[in-house]
C-alpha cells in the first residue's frame, strides 16, 4: 500500500490553516504536523480549536526553532539566556522541557502524539560529539515527558542531518537507549524531506542503504516532508515524466505518488491549503503504489544528463 497522507503546515498561511486542518480531519490518517515557529508563531493556537473539535485528529509538533517573541518569553521564564535566545534555536534540556509544555498549552492537548527535535543538526554544526550529547540530553527530557504522559513518543525532524550523516538512524536509536537509561526507549519517528528533487533517500533505499530502510527496520514512523519541494516540483515535472510515473496523473499527483510508494515511508506531509489541492493529493495516495522497478526507472531518468 502507499503511505498515508498528512497535512504539513509549514507553508500554509495562517488565515488558511484552520480550514486546511478541518479538511484533513476527515481523512483516514487524520494527522497534522506543525511547529511553534510556523505561521509566524501562530500555527499552534490557530490549530487548537480544530483539534478540540476533532479529538481523533493526531498532531506532531516540534522543539528547536522559535520566533523572537517566543525567545523573549523563554528568557523571561529563565530557560534561555539572552545569547541563547538570539540564536533562534535551542536543544538545551530546560528549553526542551519548557517548549514541550508550551506546545501542549497552545495546542490545547494534554498529551501530544509526537514531539520532534526540529533540525537538531543546527545545534552544533560540524561537531558530531557535541551534537550527539545535545540530542541524547534532549531525548532524556522527552523520555521524562513520555513517562509523565505528556507525549506518546518522540523523534527527529531533520532537513539535512540524516542525509549528511551528522547522525544516523542507528546513532539516534543508540542515543535514545542511553536517554532511557537502558530501559525501553520511546523514539518513534523520523521526518525527512523526500521528493523528486531531494531524491537521495529514494535512491539509497532502492539499494538497501540510507535512513529509510534503517528506520523501517527499527519500526519507526517515517514522515516524508516537502514531497512537492515547496510547490516548485509540479511546475518542473513535465507531462512526459508524469506519464512515465503513471499515465493519467497530474504532475503534482505523480510527485506525491512517487514519494508515497517509496518503501519505508509511512506518511507523506503535503501543505495543501486549498480543497482542490488536498483532493488531488488524496487521490494520488489512493493509487496502487509504484513498483520498485518503476521507482528505479524514474530515478535513472532523473539521474541521466
Amino acid at each position: 500500500m502507499t503511505a498515508f497522507l498528512g497535512l504539513g503546515t509549514y507553508r500554509i498561511p495562517g488565515e488558511e490553516l484552520a480550514a486546511a486542518a478541518r479538511r484533513e480531519a476527515a481523512s483516514p490518517s487524520a494527522w497534522t504536523d506543525t511547529a511553534p515557529n510556523y505561521a509566524a508563531g501562530r500555527a499552534q493556537t490557530l490549530l487548537a480549536p480544530v483539534l478540540a473539535a476533532h479529538p481523533a485528529l493526531q498532531v506532531s509538533t516540534k522543539t528547536g526553532y522559535f520566533t523572537a517573541a517566543t525567545g523573549t518569553d523563554a528568557v523571561q521564564a529563565g530557560v534561555l539566556t539572552e545569547d541563547q535566545a538570539a540564536a533562534g534555536h535551542s536543544l538545551t534540556p530546560h528549553y526542551v522541557r519548557w517548549q514541550t509544555g508550551r506546545n501542549r498549552e497552545q495546542l490545547g492537548r494534554g498529551r501530544l502524539d509526537l514531539a520532534l527535535l526540529h533540525n537538531p543538526e543546527h545545534a552544533h554544526p560540524g561537531d558530531r560529539p557535541a551534537l550527539h550529547r545535545a540530542i541524547r540530553d534532549a531525548f532524556a527530557v522527552l523520555e521524562e515527558e513520555t513517562a509523565a504522559g505528556h507525549i506518546a513518543g518522540y523523534g527527529v525532524a531533520s532537513w539535512t542531518g540524516l542525509e549528511q550523516e551528522a547522525f544516523t538512524v542507528a546513532e539516534l536509536l543508540a542515543l535514545a537507549g542511553e536517554a532511557a537509561g537502558g530501559q525501553q526507549h520511546h523514539l518513534a519517528a523520523v521526518q525527512i524531506p523526500v521528493s523528486l528533487v531531494m531524491i537521495t533517500p529514494i535512491v539509497q533505499n532502492l539499494d538497501g542503504r540510507g535512513p529509510l530502510p534503517a528506520a523501517a527496520g527499527a519500526g519507526l514512523r517515517v514522515m516524508a516532508s516537502a514531497p512537492l519541494h515547496g510547490g516548485d516540483l509540479p511546475r518542473i515535472v513535465g507531462r512526459d515524466l508524469a506519464c512515465l510515473i503513471r499515465p493519467g496523473l497530474t504532475p503534482a499527483q505523480a510527485c506525491v505518488l512517487a514519494v508515497a510508494s517509496c518503501p519505508g515511508v509511512t506518511d507523506v506531509l503535503v501543505a495543501a491549503s486549498g480543497a482542490s489541492h488536498w483532493k488531488e493529493a488524496a487521490d494520488a495516495v489512493a493509487q496502487p503504489p509504484l513498483t520498485v522497478a518503476k521507482l528505479r526507472e524514474i530515478t535513472d531518468v532523473l539521474a541521466s544528463p
